[in-house]
């Protein structure tokens, strides 16, 4: 079980190198091509992974961090993340061996896989193939997205999936455009649908000071989502600057590194109103 409590780096290869989604990768994969172009889905590209996590979704997962996202949050926290080229290049044939290797692990504590990123739904046939090998391992299985891209998973994609951790990140639609660079309304309309399919989701709603703390900005946020039968948690992740010096290291302006943290009185005023809405909030 020591090998199973650390974090450790995808590579094609035979070795593993300690690793986690906080270490800074950059132009591991060079040649990389466009995400589009990967159409078979037997190799991919990922930043790391991590074993061990109870926070990606239930019980004990091992949590595969994909590279490629197209949105830009001011917030975020893994900004090497954003290209495939910043990823090491890996075949699915590895991660199933990884995967087999901690099935027996995952399976006893009632845990399993999740995808994150980056944003999984970059890379779709590759995403989809680690399901479903994980599926084949009578593993859980979570997808963590955004939803900017949920039109591109198809029903028989969604079929692998048990779970969807889907970040909301505003309800207001300039907020949304502020924090991302995008519309929000992608991502409603996969909450629509998942919730048409009775798909079990976990909303994530990041509060950042000054920027989605807004209550008419919750109270949108928590109105859309209590009447949603197939979401059984809001939860409230309070702001951090754990990935401001990635931001640095990248060249890349981080309008939020004067923001403080998200102050316990903040926390429990978005905890009130999504309650107050009828949702389960953490």
């Amino acid at each position: 079980m020591a090998e199973d409590n650390q974090n450790m780096r995808l590579v094609d290869s035979e070795e593993l190198q300690a690793g986690s989604r906080h270490d800074l990768r950059r132009d591991q994969s060079p040649e990389a091509p466009d995400p589009d172009t990967l159409l078979e889905g037997a190799y991919g590209y990922a930043h790391s992974y991590e074993t061990g996590s109870s926070l990606d979704g239930p019980g004990y997962r091992m949590t595969i961090f994909l590279s490629g996202c197209m949105l830009r949050c001011q917030y975020c926290h893994n900004p090497d993340t954003w290209h495939l080229r910043d990823g090491i290049r890996t075949s699915l044939r590895h991660v199933k061996r990884r995967l087999k290797d901690f099935a027996p692990a995952l399976r006893s504590l009632g845990g399993g896989l999740t995808l994150s990123g980056g944003e999984p739904l970059v890379q779709i046939p590759f995403s989809q193939r680690i399901f479903a090998a994980a599926k084949d391992l009578g593993l859980h299985t979570a997808l963590d997205t955004s939803g900017f891209l949920g039109d591109r998973a198809s029903d028989e994609y969604l079929k692998n999936v048990d779970m969807v951790l889907l970040d909301i990140k505003s309800w207001d639609p300039e907020t949304y455009r502020r924090v991302t660079g995008h519309d929000v309304t992608p991502t409603l309309r996969f909450a629509e649908r998942l919730a048409a399919m009775g798909k079990t989701v976990w909303v994530r709603f990041v509060l950042v000071p000054g920027l989605t703390d807004d209550p008419a900005n919750i109270e949108g946020v928590a109105r859309f989502v209590a009447p949603m039968k197939n979401v059984e948690w809001v939860g409230v992740l309070p702001f951090h600057q754990l990935g401001a010096f990635k931001w640095k290291e990248l060249g890349l302006d981080y309008k939020l590194a004067n923001t403080p943290p998200a102050s316990p009185e903040l926390v429990a005023m978005a905890h009130n109103q999504f309650r107050a809405a009828g949702c389960n909030v953490r």
